[in-house]
């Protein structure tokens, strides 16, 4: 074999040590549900599924004299090609391909040659709308499913966590406690609403012919309703309709849906640098399996390389969906081929995206909470009393109560004893003197354990 310069084969067989993306090598595993929605033979075999079915819908129409209405055998081998269509089907296409040098053409032709075999059915039609499939049960089937997978393991977190007490770090300076299980319903409200949102967008399609005005529908049809007829054909597929398009649907949906994704893998994004950073303070210890290695070099160290890849693999993601949604809204007149090469890149950012969302679901699964260092953690800041000592001193009238605080404890380090005589001190009634005594920094939580409990996806 030819080898490079640099002493590596000039070409290499393709598999998942040689794929020029990790997605189809290392991380091959993690993302496979995904390959046979969004690779190459995913778009054929959607472009002959919507061939089909518009074959069949014309097969429905009487003033479509060249297609007969079809009987259930020829019914039957149509849904069949769409069926059973297989890998080695995909290469046929791409063996016809090379002669049309015409990616849509070809698929036409391969069902010409496919169907020739059947006396009923003369000739297939036109691809259109697999771009909307592709999405619809990407989304639906996978992405979906494993955001439902992650909302109910930051909830879970919530819940058991609903009363455990936590310093607050404004700016990353001590602030007023809050609970763990807290933090973790804030994420889990922000993704669940995102997750909404995705899937609330519609997924539209068109079938309007060359400038989307049914022109050569119209020219040989004239009887035709064709508006109603394209409108039918596109919602029997599950799909919303849009009757104002050109020669292609504008793609619009695609930018409100990849965005949203966007936005979700912004918060998650977020949750992972939390996470990262409460492993860093203590408050997580990490749970291992025998033989993991938690450091190359340091045995004491787990690193939090689950929540770490997250966070890469979201920037990645995001990159591609960001471009994909900047770019195909825009088509110079009533088209160009901008948007054909960008289209086959559908899959990337979600494949990234599903990449991130099980690497923090592998991080959280390692979690354990540290009680402890919590718990010390409060202990060493008495200040946060501040905050509610000051709000009970402007309810009495007590004059300047900031300015007394601030001399208590900015700079000085504040005690349990310190805060207690300050309290002590007060000229406020015996009653709200007496709840000022019995506060601590854990039970100096508000509503943080309710508005855990109550979280919900």
């Amino acid at each position: 074999m030819e080898r490079s310069f640099q002493g590596a084969p000039a070409e290499l067989e393709l598999s998942s040590l040689t794929a020029l993306t990790p997605l189809d090598g290392r991380y091959e595993q993690k993302v496979k549900e995904l390959r046979p929605i969004f690779s190459e033979y995913g778009l054929i075999r959607f472009r002959v599924l919507v061939e089909i079915k518009w074959l069949l819908k014309l097969s429905e129409i009487d003033e479509v004299m060249e297609v007969p209405n079809f009987s259930k055998d020829a019914r039957s081998f149509l849904e069949g090609v769409v069926y059973n269509f297989s890998v080695e089907d995909a290469l046929e296409v791409k063996k016809i391909e090379k002669v049309t040098n015409h990616d849509v053409k070809a698929v036409e032709y391969f069902l010409k040659q496919k169907c020739g075999s059947h006396p009923e059915i003369a000739q297939a039609y036109i691809n259109n709308l697999a771009h909307a499939l592709m999405l619809k049960e990407g989304v639906n089937a996978v992405i979906l499913p494993v955001m439902d997978e992650l909302l109910q393991a930051i909830f879970k977190m919530a819940k058991e966590n609903a009363h455990i007490a936590m310093l607050s770090r404004t700016h990353g300076q001590p602030a007023s406690p809050t609970t763990l299980g807290k933090e973790m319903a804030n994420f889990g409200s922000r993704l669940s609403r995102q997750r909404r949102i995705i899937s609330e967008v519609e997924i539209l399609g068109k079938f309007a012919g060359a400038v989307g005005n049914y022109n050569a529908h119209i020219a040989a049809y004239p009887e035709i309703d064709w508006p109603r007829v394209a409108e039918e054909f596109v919602r029997s597929l599950g799909i919303s309709f849009n009757p104002y398009v050109t020669q292609i649907e504008p793609h619009d949906y695609i930018a409100e849906l990849y965005h949203s994704v966007i936005r979700f893998n912004n918060v998650l994004m977020d949750f992972d640098r939390d996470i990262w950073s409460y492993v860093s303070l203590g408050y997580f210890k990490q749970v291992t399996k025998a033989g993991e290695i938690g450091s190359s070099t340091m045995p004491h160290k787990v690193n939090p390389i689950d929540f770490e890849n997250s966070e890469g693999n979201l920037g990645v993601a995001n990159q591609s969906l960001d471009h994909l949604s900047m770019k195909l809204p825009i088509s110079r007149m009533q088209r160009d081929l901008t948007d054909s090469t960008v289209l086959r890149n559908m899959g990337v950012g979600f494949g990234y995206s599903l990449l991130a969302y099980r690497n923090a679901l592998q991080g959280i699964k390692k979690l354990q909470v540290n009680e402890a260092c919590l718990n010390e953690d409060l202990e060493q800041t008495w200040e946060v009393l501040a905050e509610p000592i000051q709000t009970v001193m402007r309810r009495y009238g007590v004059p300047e109560p900031y300015e007394k605080l601030k001399e208590l404890t900015r700079g000085k380090a504040v005690t349990k004893e310190s805060i207690r005589k300050f309290i002590e001190g007060l000229e406020i009634p015996e009653d709200a003197k007496s709840i000022l005594l019995k506060l601590t920094p854990q039970s100096y939580i508000g509503a943080a354990e309710g508005l855990a409990k109550a979280a919900d996806s």
